[in-house]
């Protein structure tokens, strides 16, 4: 059941990624400079960029050792003297700090905030993907956190085309990091929970508003396959 499970929400996913894409292509030509990743789990995203997009550098962060192993091979395979993919083992978040992550056994869910385990998507989502209810649905690690605004003074990066944020939870933060260096990206695109199955202790309208102060203007909202879940890209003004 769970290997028919997955294959179904490729598919799909695939068909929806496809609008992704369309949506970037309006806005972006077939050039990209900087790409930051953060959350990268295996390296979908960058796979998906990387066959879209000529691609100058991209930045990943994947706080999972046990993802990051999987994200370091799979980027191997990919590698060309056409780009630079730098693999940071850490998270973005607001304040550079160390806290617990739960390390889902399906691993893309994994996660810094507290599980709902009583909730009706959570049941659902183990249902399908065979989960056992006796099952330990996670591990807890400790993890490095680093924000945006420290890495980019590092770095010296001056700015960023495309800021890719998939935190399970913490994509909030993760645009807080980046404090007035936020203006220095073009594009971001995130994604947001609906469910109660993440324990969030902020809504999607503290992210609108904290965007729309910062002179971003929302541009696209997609809909995930057989999640409730939506993606926003969201366009700096200042590019128009």
């Amino acid at each position: 059941m769970l290997k028919i499970t997955l294959l179904i929400l490729s598919i799909f996913d695939k068909i929806y990624q496809r609008k992704i894409i369309k949506k970037f292509l309006e806005i972006f030509d077939d050039n990209l400079d900087i790409v930051f990743d953060v959350g990268a789990h295996e390296g979908e995203f960058i796979k998906l960029i990387l066959n879209n997009f000529n691609v100058k550098t991209i930045y990943s962060f994947e706080p999972s050792e046990k993802n990051f192993q999987i994200l370091n091979k799979n980027i191997k395979k990919i590698r060309s003297d056409k780009n630079e993919i730098f693999l940071n083992n850490f998270a973005l978040g607001e304040k550079e700090e160390e806290k617990k992550f739960k390390q889902m056994k399906e691993s893309s869910s994994s996660t810094l905030n507290n599980i709902n385990t009583k909730s009706n998507y959570f049941k659902r989502k183990n249902f399908f993907l065979n989960i056992s209810p006796n099952t330990k649905f996670f591990e807890e690690i400790s993890i490095k956190i680093k924000d945006g605004a420290s890495f980019l003074a590092k770095e010296k990066i001056e700015h960023i085309d495309l800021l890719k944020i998939d935190t399970e939870g913490h994509e909030y933060f993760v645009i807080k990091g980046f404090k007035e260096n936020l203006n220095k990206v073009k594009i971001i695109f995130f994604e947001h929970h609906y469910d109660q199955m993440l324990l969030k202790n902020y809504t999607f309208s503290d992210i609108h508003n904290y965007l729309i102060n910062n002179n971003f203007k929302k541009y696209a909202k997609f809909k995930m396959p057989f999640r409730k879940t939506f993606e926003y890209i969201y366009e700096n003004k200042k590019y128009n």
